[in-house]
């Protein structure tokens, strides 16, 4: 087989143009083709020719660099003539494209459109970009290919190996004989015990077999070196409405404590383009797009969407919010490769709409501003979402990601820093049962919980509205509920775009003080009493609330001698709603509100 590493003897591909190219900072150099490799680059390089293996997992946070690592391993080990093919596997054909034009500014010729019914790969190439179905449809295409060549084989994202069966199965087979695999991955593991073809497990002090990660770069290493911005994340509550499949009116707050699935469909009614939530939130992120845009010209916004009905709904809010149609990304466009490449290139462009393609890996360093606008709750997918707002240019830039108010997102933005490995088995208890918090975490990483849940309802959005409620950052809170649009509000809209991650916390205080300032001086002017400043949830739990209103119940009955059950149903025609099981937290308070008058 024909190989240009072979044609041109002691010349790396590409080596000679990367070795004069500018370092990252101050001036980030395109993907894939820093010459002056980043410290935690060159420490991954050190700890795989220290040893060689055959393979090696080196996980970092996405917007690290992954891609100019593992080019420049890929370069080194064409030059010594370790390898001399390199294969890459990556989840979709947009990020394909991408490795192949980073790898063509190293002088590494892969090519993206390799199809398996080829068979062969073209001459005036040093390999192919493929993805992870593609080798799954044909492996024993790409077992040949291998066979035939010494190959190092980069598996980006290799969690995307356990995804299906025929996809390990197929990279499995495909790969097996490669001369050396390098995988990749920039997020947390997945949470079924299905194993990673390629990836060593080992017990942990437990016993539970455990990935075993050769390199790890993590968020906060990252946040600190200056790679990644910091993200500060705008939450967002609000109270909505809807009718579910018994016809019972429900109304609930974002930010309750109610069950998984009432949750599941205030989410979903609160993403609703009909109501009034999607609007103002969109509103406000636009705000700080332009406020951002004051201290970084080209900053974009993204909104991720759940499904192509919701994007292009956002799309239109957006046209009529900005005056200008928005890039509208969607799965099934031929073109959506192009048209993102398009937005990123264009810093006149403020936003992007899209479902699920630029979730993951997809390059746009001048995304600025994001609104998570799906019902994926998985932890996989949250980080590989907020991976598309960290990728740093320059020091100072910060990343500002609008969220609703929802209890599993929220815990999800403040453990950002949280690493786990895959895990092969689950830990149990004394008795032998697995752990409730096995359980939790397996339920709570389920791909497309939310979604997978509504599925069994069917139900009819009715209103929503919109509150600002805190700024999460570090993992800690800043700022109190105001209403959208109020100054309160703009005095973290307004934050500045260029802030060091040790001035963000600072300047986050700042503004609440100040919001806290502008509040007490409103409601001392209306003649309203100060109020507590600790932050406090604003319901109790949803049983709490169940148990207060059944003690309320016991205590009405003994006055008015009627029984409980009637005096529940009595409580249901005043105050609307489901039985007390089914109710949310804020109808439950309507009730208790409700027999409290009674009881007075």
């Amino acid at each position: 087989m024909h190989n240009l590493a072979e044609e041109r003897p002691g010349r790396v591909p590409g080596t000679s143009a990367a070795e004069h190219l500018s370092p990252a900072f101050p001036q980030r150099a395109p993907r894939g083709t820093a010459g002056s490799l980043r410290a935690w680059q060159q420490e991954a390089l050190d700890a795989y020719f220290a040893r060689e293996p055959r393979d090696f997992l080196a996980a970092a946070t996405p917007g690290a660099g992954k891609t100019t690592f593992a080019l420049r391993l890929a370069a080194e080990l064409l030059h010594n003539r370790t390898v001399n093919r390199v294969t890459v596997v990556a989840p979709t054909d947009h990020l394909k494209t991408q490795w192949a034009e980073a790898a063509a500014r190293v002088g590494i010729k892969l090519d993206p459109k390799f199809s398996n019914a080829h068979g062969v790969l073209s001459r005036e190439y040093h390999g192919a970009a493929v993805t992870y179905a593609q080798v799954a449809m044909k492996p024993r295409v790409h077992a040949t290919m291998t066979a035939n060549a010494r190959t190092l084989v980069i598996l980006d994202e290799v969690h995307h190996g356990g995804d299906t069966l025929s996809w390990g199965d197929g990279i499995r087979e495909a790969f097996e004989h490669a001369e050396r695999r390098l995988s990749l991955t920039g997020t947390p593991f997945r949470s079924d015990t299905a194993p990673i073809p390629f990836v060593t497990y080992a017990p942990d002090e437990d016993g539970i077999r455990t990935s075993v990660t050769d390199y790890a770069y993590g968020y906060g290493r990252a946040l600190g070196d200056g790679v990644v911005r910091p993200v500060v994340f705008m939450s967002y509550g609000g109270s909505v409405r809807w009718r579910d499949t018994n016809g019972e009116e429900m109304s609930a707050g974002l930010a309750e404590d109610n069950t998984k699935d009432v949750t599941a469909q205030a989410w979903r009614t609160a993403l609703d383009p009909e109501g009034q939530w999607m609007p103002q939130v969109l509103h406000a992120a636009n705000k700080r797009l332009t406020e951002t845009r004051e201290h970084l010209p080209d900053a974009g916004g993204l909104v991720i969407a759940t499904d192509h009905a919701n994007a292009r709904a956002y799309a239109a809010l957006l046209e009529q919010i900005t005056g200008e149609r928005p890039a509208l990304i969607l799965s099934d466009d031929k073109g959506a490769s192009e048209r993102i490449s398009t937005f990123s290139n264009n810093p006149e462009e403020r936003w992007m709409v899209a479902v699920r393609m630029v979730s993951e890996g997809v390059d746009v360093p001048r995304l600025a501003v994001g609104v998570y606008a799906t019902n994926s709750s998985t932890p996989l997918f949250f980080a590989q979402a907020i991976g598309r707002f960290v990728r740093a240019r320059r020091r100072g830039e910060v990343a500002t990601v609008f969220l609703p108010t929802v209890p599993v997102l929220t815990t999800l933005a403040k453990e950002l820093e949280r690493q786990r490995d895959h895990a092969l088995d689950r830990k149990t208890t004394g008795d032998g049962e697995e752990c409730p918090e096995a359980d939790l975490l397996a339920e709570a990483e389920r791909p497309d919980q939310a979604s997978d849940e509504l599925e069994r309802y069917s139900f009819q959005a009715i209103s929503s509205e919109a509150t600002f409620e805190r700024v999460l950052y570090d993992g800690g809170d800043f700022g109190f509920t105001a209403e959208v649009g109020s100054e309160e509000e703009l005095e973290f809209l307004g934050l500045p775009g260029i802030l060091e991650p040790e001035q963000v916390r600072q300047v986050l205080a700042q503004r609440q003080a100040r919001q806290s300032r502008i509040q007490e001086e409103r409601r001392r002017k209306q003649g309203e009493p100060p109020v507590s400043r600790d932050h406090q949830p604003m319901y109790r739990s949803l049983k709490e609330q169940r148990s207060l209103l059944n003690s309320l119940v016991g205590l009405y009955a003994k006055q008015s001698g009627q029984p409980h059950g009637m005096i529940h149903a009595q409580l249901r025609r005043q105050c609307g709603g489901p039985a007390v099981p089914q109710a949310t937290v804020t109808q439950l308070q309507q009730r208790i509100d409700a027999l409290r008058r009674l009881l007075h």
